[in-house]
This record gives C-alpha cells, structure tokens and sequence, in this order.
C-alpha cells in the first residue's frame, strides 16, 4: 500500500486530513483501506456511528471497483492497483458540522456505474445503492482511461457533538469506577481495622 497523506490537523477549526493510497487489485486491499479510514475519522472525534457508514461506503466503492472494472492504467501506476483517496473537514464551530468524500479510482469498465435493482432475493447488486442511502451525494468521473466514482457524506454538528459526549461518558465511567474499587478497598481496610480491634479487645477480657 503506497500513497500520500495530509496528517490530522491539530488546529481548533476547522480539522482537516487528505489521505491518497495505491491498493492492490485484490479483495484484502478493501480491509486495509477501511483501517485506514477509520484511524483518521477516529483521530478526528466523530461519532461511531458516522465512522461506520463512511467505512461502509468505502468498502463498497472499492469491492464494486474489484468486481466490476479493470485495474488502474500503467505506467504511471502500480500492476493490477487501485486508487483510493479520501478527504475529511471537521469544524466544531459550525452547524454544518464537515464532510467525508470518498473515491476510488479504477481503469474502468464497458458500462457506467449505476444503481442498479436487484430482486428481493437477489444476493448482489445493491453496492451503490448503499453508496446513494449514505451519501448526501455522490457521481462518477471519466476520462481516456480511468473511472473515479466519489461519494459525499456529510457530517452534523450532533455527529460532533455524540462524539464528544461519548468521551466525556468514558472518562466519567472510568472515574466512578476508580472511586468504586478505592470504596471497596477502603470497606476492606475498614472490616480488617476493626476485626484486628475486636481481637485486641478479646485478648484483655
């Protein structure tokens, strides 16, 4: 896995990171981005719930990239690669919160992307329509020789806002729990302290 990458903006407002990657052509390369991604929108404080449908979203594009079209044009690109970039705005300030886009980019196919409408019954087909549920937005760019379909997913400042409140829980769960285990060893101390007294005040009768 080969790429470039903007890190994680330390700033106030607005957080930023830009990550562009060169995946093999190879069902593996879909775990591997989804960590990825995960990591930056982790490392940025957004909601579990929001990481979980731009992963989603992810692992789409790039499993309909592996299934459907070719591998990315060489020179210029690695063998049997695919392209894979996303870019991340957080600004906890706003009420528009920020935005995930997300792309992948393949040598194409013999058909556009579309979304397509699989039969109750059918086991495949629904990729891109996970990709539009998700989305706020999404498209396909072409050129000569490579296909980049890209998906927008917008991000609220509740999104920011349960994030935030979910590490507040964690630290205030850790810190009733720590004063829970030192209560329970201060009762302990306390039973030994007087059981020691009650034995002293047996020994003189």
């Amino acid at each position: 896995m080969s790429g470039d990458s903007t890190p994680v903006d330390t700033g106030d407002r607005p957080q930023k990171v830009e990550r562009s990657v060169v995946l093999p052509y190879a069902p593996a390369s879909v775990a591997g981005a989804r960590q990825r991604l995960c990591g930056d929108l982790h490392a940025m404080k957004l909601c579990e719930d929001r990481v979980d449908d731009a992963a989603l979203v992810l692992s789409e594009l790039v499993s309909n990239a592996l299934r459907h079209a070719s591998p990315l044009p060489t020179p210029g690109n690695p063998e049997n690669s695919v392209g894979v970039s996303w870019r991340v705005e957080v600004d906890r300030g706003s009420r528009q919160g920020g935005w995930v886009e997300i792309s992948v980019r393949d040598g194409g196919s013999s058909t556009m992307p579309r979304v397509a409408r699989p039969s109750v019954s059918g086991l495949g087909g629904r990729g891109l329509s996970i990709v539009q549920t998700l989305s706020g937005r999404w498209g396909t760019e072409m050129d000569a020789t490579t296909t980049t379909v890209w998906a927008v997913l917008e991000i609220s400042a509740d999104d920011v806002h349960r994030a935030e409140c979910g590490a507040d829980e964690d630290h205030a769960r850790s810190a009733v729990e720590e004063l829970v285990e030192r209560s329970a060893v201060g009762v302990v101390q306390l039973r030994l302290h007087l059981r020691d007294d009650e034995r002293a005040r047996s020994a003189l009768l």
